[in-house]
């Protein structure tokens, strides 16, 4: 279970340092309104689990950040609004993000990162010179470089998310995804990443596939 306190007070260092302390209104309600969404029914590996694993993986990759405090927030919206039969939740997940940060007291200038950052996560491809791109990717990335058991309880999940799908046409579209990440010259982009997850996470993705396939 996720540590709901724990996760207010990260959302409140988040928001305060990328305003300023007491620049905008009370963190809370925006806190309450993100933890609601992560919490939806229709999520199971998109959870608090999965958001306070992104959150850990910036704190591991901060150094290599522009702005560790922005790529925080951008870790709380980028998967904010998430509908597993839709391919427009990063966009509506940008979206909020500039509405509700602007709101909270965000400079216009932060406020725009993140949703940039946000929206980047389309693609997990970021600039070479992209640091704060770099560091939200491969903390999402990173459950790709995890231990057996838990890679397995991550394809559950995902695979529960799309419960809808008939078996062959999950098979077939999973491992197109997974044959795309393999092609990637890096899955990594962070040195600390490359270092320490690339190698574990592209035997990961291979047996995965190996599995897949008929």
């Amino acid at each position: 279970m996720a540590d709901l306190d724990a996760l207010r007070a990260r959302w409140t260092r988040a928001l305060e340092g990328a305003r300023a302390p007491g620049g905008g209104p009370d963190p809370a309600p925006y806190a309450e309104n993100l933890l609601v969404r992560w919490q939806e029914p229709q999520r199971h590996y998109h959870t608090l689990t999965h958001l306070t694993a992104v959150l850990d993986h910036v704190d591991v990759l901060e150094k290599h950040a522009a702005d560790p405090d922005v790529v925080r927030l951008a870790a709380w919206f980028h998967d904010a609004v998430y509908l597993p039969d839709r391919s427009e939740n990063e966009e509506r997940s940008a979206r909020l993000a500039e509405r509700a940060l602007a709101e909270a007291g965000v400079p216009d200038a932060k406020t725009a990162e993140v949703a940039r950052l946000v929206r980047l996560t389309v693609t997990h491809a970021p600039a070479d010179d992209d640091r704060d791109g770099q560091v939200l990717c491969d903390a999402d990335l990173a459950i790709l470089a995890a231990p057996p058991s838990a890679y397995a309880a991550y394809t559950a999940a995902v695979r529960e998310e799309y419960a809808f799908v008939p078996n062959e046409a999950f098979r077939e579209g999973r491992s197109a995804i997974l044959r795309q990440l393999l092609d990637l010259p890096r899955l990594f982009r962070t040195p600390y990443g490359a270092a320490e997850w690339e190698a574990t996470a592209r035997y990961n993705l291979r047996g995965e596939l190996e599995m897949l396939s008929p």
